[in-house]
């Protein structure tokens, strides 16, 4: 199950040299990794599609979680909690940098954070020399959007949908430096992706040099055909820097799937690392000649570590994401994209005929996966959401933008049926007869 990936022993063998060799081999690691792959045996011989349905499996993934089941969480689009296995290992590294801070943490802890480098890139399908580590979706992105060279009157070209900080962040050079910043619109949802390969290339001109986009939009669950956009960016002589906040280790891909130039992303999300932790992918030729956000020695102009520099920071959670690509891994990419989408179905199907139910989502698996946004026309969102929570302790959140707004609902792999059934119980009651007075 670890075979070809980030394999079990050689990470336990490498993480386990050193001081606190006892702590990184317990009983009860061994015990949650022996529980995940005896589990996942179990279904190896299924489609990810029918085993996305099986119930017994899913059971004892559930388990992995300490969430509580007071509140129904289907705001997983933000953050995600991490199963025990990360948070144990976190507090472990934690407790053990504190024996000698400025021996252990430095000279013991962070020279393991290469056998981490080296498992995201065997995951993401890049050269560990191409991934750096960092604290969030961000700081990755920002490092390329503030780190290229630009001239006065160059164009970027982005969506309406994407992230509000990264649009914000060009706006500032667009004040500062005279670049323009084009924000297209997108139909939401497209009938065709292509619809969405046609807006980009609608809005090239001479000027443009670089394409900024989503890789899953953070607004509706919009999965962008990003090898399509990507390529269209190339053949412009154009590069593309890929947001993959709400998509690494929520669609099962590699870099070789996109072909993008530049990838960011929050591993706190769909990886369910440590929370503060990042991935940020630059390919190998063009490391030298992007500025970090922190300033680099002129030797480490070619070293990807260069945007890792942050000053001190506890090596823990950059080394707890270790045991969150084994429980990735050990669940598996394509499996795990499966039961996300059947989770998604699952409710969205059950309510989509309701009077005054609008989905600004697409239902064809090639546009969006757990993550799907919902209107109830005639409702504000935040006071459907505001009643979801206060009177039935189902965790939401809005929407709101120029082309829509509604309630974003996001299942996680920890998402019980009967959780998500309580919820369309309610949304099924609000649709029919409004909120209660």
């Amino acid at each position: 199950m670890f075979t070809n990936e980030f394999d079990r022993r050689s990470f336990m063998s490498t993480m386990g040299k050193g001081i606190g060799l006892a702590a990184l081999t317990t009983v009860s690691l061994a015990s949650m990794l022996d529980d995940l792959h005896a589990a996942a045996r179990k279904v190896e011989h299924l489609t990810p599609e029918q085993a996305a349905a099986d119930e017994d499996f899913w059971f004892e993934i559930q388990q992995a979680f300490s969430v509580t089941r007071s509140i129904i969480n289907l705001n997983n689009g933000g953050v995600c909690p991490s199963p025990r296995i990360v948070t144990e290992a976190l507090v472990r590294y934690q407790w053990q940098q504190e024996e000698l801070p400025a021996y252990v943490m430095w000279q013991i802890l962070e020279p393991r954070v290469e056998n981490v480098r080296e498992g995201l890139a065997r995951m993401f399908g890049a050269d560990k020399e191409e991934i750096a580590i960092t604290r969030n979706a961000s700081e990755s992105l920002e490092n390329i959007l503030f780190g290229m060279d630009f001239k006065s009157g160059d164009e970027i070209v982005t969506t309406a949908q994407d992230y509000p900080r990264m649009i914000t962040t060009l706006h500032q050079r667009e004040a500062r430096e005279g670049l323009v910043l084009k924000t297209v619109p997108i139909p939401t949802p497209p009938d065709d992706p292509a619809e969405l390969v046609r807006a980009f290339e609608k809005a090239i001109t001479g000027r443009t040099k670089l394409f900024l986009l989503s890789h899953i939009n953070f607004t509706n669950g919009q999965i962008m055909p990003v090898r399509e956009i990507c390529a269209l960016a190339r053949a412009h002589g154009i590069e593309s820097i890929v947001d993959g906040a709400h998509a690494f280790a929520h669609l099962a891909f590699t870099q070789a799937d996109l072909g993008c130039d530049y990838y960011g992303t929050s591993l706190h999300k769909w990886t369910y690392a440590p929370k503060g932790t990042g991935l940020l992918f630059v390919r190998r030729e063009k490391i030298e000649r992007i500025w970090p956000l922190m300033a680099a020695e002129k030797k480490n102009a070619a070293d990807i570590r260069k945007f890792e520099e942050i000053g001190t920071h506890s090596a823990a959670p950059r080394l707890a994401i270790g045991e969150a690509l084994l429980f990735h891994n050990g669940i598996g990419a394509q499996r795990k994209e499966a039961r996300l989408r059947y989770l998604a179905r699952y409710w969205m199907r059950r309510v989509k005929d309701l009077p005054n139910v609008v989905f600004h989502t697409s239902f064809d698996d090639r546009q969006s996966c757990a993550i799907a946004t919902v209107e109830i026309t005639g409702i504000e969102p935040g006071a459907l959401s505001g009643h979801l929570m206060d009177k039935k302790k189902i965790f939401t959140t809005t929407i709101s933008n120029d082309a829509f707004k509604g309630i974003r609902i996001t299942p996680n792999v920890y998402t019980t049926l009967t959780e998500l059934d309580r919820f369309c119980e309610t949304f099924e009651t609000i649709a029919r007869k409004g909120l209660p007075k």
